[in-house]
């Protein structure tokens, strides 16, 4: 009755009661946002992150573009000699749902806004869920402050963070569909879904998917054994709907997507040899056939080692970061290593080749996870526990090659994606939501036994009673797990690869070992960190159950220790050393070798920078790159860098239209390239070959000034032939980034090589004002035959995929701001129904 009465009391308290404590829980996160990235907002510096500074540089000729024309770019020469714009900067006008990401970060800088949707995502899910506001808080902290989400930030993946901050909506969505009211639900992940594919990050949408697939089948096998999957399957309808509709709002973005992906690297190759392994190598194995997705060795170069599993709880296990700054007074610095070394150190000793940081889950939240196991409902912490479990299993990547090989070769969609390390964000997910409810489990309002008789004290239920030991084992557990940890570290070495290159470059044998010692220390010295924290939110629930903590005040010390706990970690790898006074745009000045290939004032022509031409964007700022930076460039080209351009194939080069190479020599920093072939022109004769691996070869002996190869196994049209293009002349027009117009003068009927890169779906020829095939020659590049005469020829880049991607997203768009309005009007009007969401067992 007592609860009864409580919950009538809150339904009949005045709206703003009741929402005051969202209210202030929103304005806190907003706080702890803006407070965390104090130097953007407070002192107007920009957070240095490379891979935001590379998109600037690579998508610059685009956005120039649709801001002087006002109309997007769907193609650029700014990287890789040309390449669709879909996955580099390319708006969809259909695609609404931008306008409420906006609404949701009120109006905060990137970054900012990014950690504030973390919070707010995580909390709206808790609160869906049924949770009371302050430990919701206390969970969205946790899932906020992961330290991922951070490290992440920090190079500059903003869409796979904002991804991640939306996956605990979507989760929060299935959930009320399934176990509350479901038209509230459906609404809910409708909403989320569509924000999350949005942001276009497939791969973190792919892990979020695999959770929610061990939930439905948790919730199926539930559902037939109590009788009611026929509820269950019109709720799953429900969902499919929400979902469909999720997509149809980004379908102009997935549609051009997955158009581009059948030609990009994150596909085979269509040659059978393999590339060599290094330039003017041969290769060491015969290639794979067959295939659809990334090559194996590629998808598992970034696998979490087994051991460094661990980290979850404690984050120096392996050392940290590839390089660790360290003070004055560690063994390096006692041992002589000048200051200005001691700040980047190789304090990691792990397996991966490099890492930014490791996963770190919190200790409190390991703990409560850890609580979750004994407290939460079975069905809740089953899912939640074999989404941790497969999270894991899945980062170990080429650790664990029994189980991954195999998921990779039979797991649809799965080979399409790379660092499979990154699955750890499903753990990312399940764990701080299972503490959460294992929190709000004993943060509940104590039961107690009335007293037998006057004058006698009120004995604890045994309910609450309950919880104590289960509190206590979860603490010696993970308590438990730190002293093992601080016991093994007596016995390894710390030896970490790097130390051999650290010995060859004048690494003293005490220095090596002060190393080592640092790295011991590293370890410890966090063991130590865990165990505080850990006795810390145990004193807390303990002191609680035993009636001498109230519940608010053991509410605020959790969210504080969580906090503290997490803020503490994430500001090694996203500290005040990694904010900058220099915005992006004052990155990009020109430097001496920019400004003397500005003086060039021809419509087109390419630049090679050659220092570390294929991972870098500087270039692509200021003229038309044969490198770039992206993680999906077109197959064919990854293929010619390999083999060709990577061989300093000059010939190449030439055909590449390659005017200017950046040297990086300040006594000359500019080289011109005289064999440059310009933007088109006549050659003399065709050969043709039958197979890509054919032309590839063909391409190291070509004189593509004068001929051209083409494989007539995919344009049997094309036939060796011979031309007289004695005074034939083509020269470009005029430019735009989708559209080229060249001026043509052919003596005979002839065959014109375009130095532009071939893209089957969308470029179209013109001759005169007339659609004409063109085909691919050389590998990669454009060609077309030409009648004798005057001409106007033009290739255009309209490609069908946008156009009706963007429609559908538009009517999309529409249907599901329709059905929200529907579905707010319908649960504004039903009577409550108490048999709705009574079904299924409470979640907590």
């Amino acid at each position: 009755m007592a609860a009864v009465a409580s919950a009538s009391s809150v339904s009949s308290a005045p709206w703003w009661q009741r929402a005051l404590p969202h209210v202030l829980a929103v304005m806190f996160f907003a706080l702890l946002a803006c407070v965390y990235f104090s130097p953007i907002v407070f002192e107007g510096k920009t957070l240095a992150q490379h891979d935001i500074t590379q998109f600037q540089g690579g998508a610059h000729e685009a956005q120039q573009y649709a801001k002087t024309m006002g109309k997007e770019a769907l193609w650029t020469n700014s990287m890789f000699s040309g390449m669709p714009t879909y996955l580099v900067s390319l708006h969809f006008p259909g695609d609404w749902s931008g306008y409420l990401q906006t609404a949701l970060t009120l109006g905060l800088p990137a970054v900012v806004a990014n950690l504030f949707l973390a919070l707010l995502c995580g909390y709206i899910l808790l609160v869906a869920l049924g949770v009371r506001p302050l430990v919701a808080v206390a969970g969205a902290v946790a899932l906020g402050f992961s330290s991922y989400n951070l490290a992440i930030l920090a190079a500059g993946h903003n869409t796979k963070s904002l991804a991640l901050a939306y996956a605990p909506l979507v989760l929060g969505g299935i959930l009320v569909t399934y176990r509350r009211n479901k038209w509230l639900g459906a609404a809910l992940f409708a909403v989320a879904l569509t924000l999350n594919v949005h942001v276009n990050h497939l791969q973190i949408t792919y892990y979020l998917l695999l959770l929610v697939a061990i939930f439905a089948v948790i919730e199926a096998v539930a559902a037939f054994r109590e009788g009611r999957l026929p509820d269950f399957l019109k709720r799953t309808a429900l969902l499919a709907v929400g979902a469909a509709l999720a997509v149809g709002v980004s379908f102009g973005r997935l549609y051009t997507t997955a158009e581009y992906s059948k030609y990009s690297n994150r596909g085979p190759s269509e040659l059978k040899t393999p590339a060599p392994t290094a330039p003017g190598q041969a290769p060491a194995a015969a290639a794979e056939d067959g295939g659809t997705g990334v090559d194996r060795d590629y998808a598992f170069q970034y696998s979490y080692g087994v051991g460094e599993t661990i980290t979850l709880l404690i984050p120096n296990f392996y050392g940290g970061a590839s390089s660790m700054p360290l003070g004055t007074d560690s063994n390096l610095g006692r041992a002589g290593l000048p200051a200005e070394y001691l700040g980047a150190m190789p304090t990691y000793w792990g397996q991966q080749s490099y890492t930014a940081g490791p996963v770190y889950m919190g200790a409190v939240v390991c703990f409560l996870f850890i609580l979750g196991l004994f407290v939460v409902e079975k069905r809740t912490r089953y899912w939640l526990l074999a989404g941790t479990v497969l999270s894991i299993l899945l980062a170990w990547g080429k650790n664990f090659e029994t189980f991954n090989y195999l998921i990779f070769d039979i797991l649809p969609g799965y080979n399409k994606f790379r660092a499979v390390s990154m699955a750890l964000v499903i753990a990312q997910l399940a764990m701080p939501i299972l503490g959460a409810l294992a929190l709000s489990r004993v943060l509940r309002p104590r039961a107690v036994v009335p007293a037998a008789a006057p004058g006698t004290a009120a004995a604890v239920a045994p309910e609450t009673a309950a919880l104590l030991p289960k509190v206590l084992y979860a603490g010696a557990i993970t308590a438990g797990i730190c002293v093992l940890a601080y016991l093994a570290s007596f016995s390894f070495d710390f030896a970490a690869p790097i130390d051999g290159e650290l010995t060859k470059q004048g690494f003293t044998p005490q220095l090596l070992t002060a190393l080592r010692a640092d790295r011991a220390d590293l370890l410890r010295n966090d063991v130590w960190r865990g165990l505080l924290f850990i006795g810390a939110a145990l004193g807390v629930l303990y002191f609680y159950l035993k009636g001498k903590l109230a519940m608010m005040p053991a509410a605020l010390v959790m969210v504080a220790l969580v906090l503290l706990d997490l803020w503490g970690v994430d500001k090694r790898y996203l500290g005040e050393n990694k904010f900058q006074r220099e915005t992006i745009a004052e990155e990009f000045q020109p430097t001496p070798a920019d400004q003397l290939i500005l003086r060039d004032t021809d419509l087109s022509y390419r630049v090679l920078n050659v220092q570390n031409p294929f991972n870098e964007a500087q270039t692509s700022y200021f003229h038309k790159s044969i490198g770039g930076y992206h993680g999906a460039k077109l197959r064919r080209y990854q293929d010619l860098i390999e083999r060709q351009i990577s061989n300093n194939n000059q010939q190449v080069l030439n055909m590449l239209n390659t005017r200017y190479l950046i040297t990086g020599d300040p006594k000359q920093p500019v080289q011109r390239n005289p064999g440059a072939l310009g933007n088109a022109w006549f050659v003399s004769s065709v050969k043709t070959v039958n197979s890509p691996d054919e032309e590839m070869a063909a391409l190291s002996t070509l004189s593509p000034a004068t001929e051209a190869v083409v494989d007539a196994s995919k344009f049997p049209q094309q036939k060796a032939a011979s031309y007289d293009i004695t005074g034939s002349t083509i020269a470009l027009a005029g430019y735009s980034p989708d559209e080229l117009k060249y001026r043509a003068n052919a003596t005979h009927d002839g065959v014109v090589v375009f130095s532009e890169i071939y893209y089957a779906d969308g470029w179209q020829a013109f001759i005169d004002g007339k659609p004409v095939p063109h085909f691919r020659v050389d590998y990669v590049l454009r060609a077309l035959q030409v009648p004798a005469g005057n001409h106007t020829i033009e290739f255009r880049f309209e490609p069908k995929s946008y156009a009706v991607g963007n429609t559908v997203s538009l009517v999309s768009s529409i249907v599901l701001l329709l059905a929200l309005i529907g579905a707010g009007v319908y649960v504004a009007r039903r009577k409550p129904d108490a048999a709705d969401p009574a079904y299924a067992a409470p979640l907590v």
